[in-house]
């Protein structure tokens, strides 16, 4: 059983050994992301996340990979519009060496000048790649379309101008304010031992104190629009997002469950609709994306440009009739969805430490299997309706196309469907 423990300097601990693991999984998790960038430091979150593993603690860039690998681990971070993520995969016994190389990350990076330009150049690439990757673009389209410009639409590589005024004793400082105790939680899962754990938490993050007060970021607000691109493209792709809720509000799970119902499946209906009766595109899919304060609910489409229109108001029309009549045996079907998802990710330590990571972060408590079970089955026909009510209230919606011209139409054809 997960137990939650906080040191005398307000770092939170999770412990959640696992019978019968041979391996263990240890995630360091920040509360703070992209969202705390300024215009003119977009993607510096991201950057830091890179030049940590540069060097640390003492440990070149390729000793940081060698002396995680050379035990039979894994090493891996990933950076989000609110939290920075750090994390170790290995067998059972390499907790501590994972600890130590993760408190080194946060806490000790060289941020050689050298390395970081080399760096810059090496992400500017990758910001290249995204935006050849159209199933990548098209979100990264859709986000600004949804939030506007404020950090929350903006992408979190940001880009090669923004990253390309850093400086080590500027990314210091902003590091110190970015990887703040105060929102630093340790998550352990697998092949752990609670004490064990407990000692090493203490000596690799007990003596640090808090940074300076960081100001809040600013509050999201769904501002909603149309981004449309042509592109020299097979296939166009398409995403739709209507505006819900954050991960704390008490409609979350309810949003979750019309998302399911939505796109979830092959059985449901966006893909009977869209793909198995009229034909028009191959992948088709809903998704809630939530965070603190704010959330969308979002349609993914790929399909021939030629089709791109039809499909879009096809789709509208498919938000509009759940909202307006959902059905008791599809919401059965959807709750058997999600807590399958739910508990099967339980089966990964690592799934296993960052969700409990993001429950603290979230609420500053572990939520049971058992009372997540219960959220979802409580959900009625009645709440599908009320949230798809509100999600369609505003009448905002954001839409991103990118592809051959021809597609252009579908952004107006599904605004005109919700707003109608």
């Amino acid at each position: 059983m997960a137990r939650l423990h906080k040191l005398s300097n307000g770092v939170r601990v999770i412990c959640d050994p696992i019978d019968g693991f041979e391996t263990l999984a240890l995630s360091v998790v920040i509360g703070r992301g992209s969202r705390w960038e300024t215009k003119a430091r977009a993607g510096w979150a991201h950057l830091l996340e890179h030049m940590v593993f540069k060097g640390a603690g003492g440990r070149s860039a390729r000793d940081i990979v060698d002396v995680i690998e050379s035990a039979g681990g894994h090493i891996n971070a990933a950076t989000g519009y609110e939290r920075t993520s750090f994390q170790v995969r290995a067998l059972k016994g390499g907790l501590a060496l994972g600890m130590d190389v993760i408190a080194d990350l946060i806490r000790r990076p060289t941020l050689n000048a050298g390395d970081l330009d080399r760096e810059k150049a090496v992400i500017g690439q990758e910001i290249a790649e995204a935006q050849d990757t159209p199933d990548d673009f098209v979100f990264d389209l859709a986000q600004i379309a949804a939030f506007g410009d404020t950090a929350m639409g903006r992408p979190i590589l940001g880009t090669t101008s923004s990253i390309g005024v850093a400086d080590p004793v500027t990314l210091e400082a902003f590091r110190a304010q970015v990887y703040g105790l105060d929102r630093l939680v340790i998550s352990a899962a697998g092949a752990v031992d609670e004490d064990e754990l407990l000692a090493l938490a203490e000596r690799a993050f007990g003596g640090a104190v808090a940074a300076s007060a960081v100001s809040p970021p600013e509050a999201g607000a769904f501002v909603g629009g149309a981004r449309t691109k042509s592109a020299r493209l097979e296939q166009a792709n398409l995403v739709f997002m209507l505006p819900t809720c954050g991960a704390s509000d008490l409609d979350y799970y309810a949003f979750r469950l019309f998302a399911e119902v939505l796109g979830g499946g092959m059985s449901s209906r966006l893909f009977q609709e869209v793909r198995e009766k009229q034909g028009l595109a191959y992948a088709i899919d809903a998704f809630v994306e939530s965070y603190t304060d704010v959330g969308v609910l979002g349609i993914f489409a790929g399909c021939a440009a030629g089709d791109a229109e039809k499909a879009a108001r096809v789709s509208a029309e498919q938000v509009l009739a759940l909202a307006s009549a959902p059905r008791e045996d599809e919401l059965s079907r959807a709750k058997a969805q999600l807590k399958g998802g739910i508990f099967m990710a339980r089966e990964s330590a690592l799934s296993r430490a960052e969700q409990s990571a993001g429950q603290t972060l979230l609420f500053d408590r572990l939520i049971p299997p058992s009372e997540l079970s219960e959220r979802i089955d409580a959900i009625t026909v009645a709440d599908l309706k009320r949230v798809g009510e509100r999600a369609l209230s505003s009448g905002l919606s954001a839409r991103a196309v990118l592809g051959p011209g021809a597609a252009g139409p579908a952004a107006g054809a599904f605004e005109r469907m919700i707003g109608a």
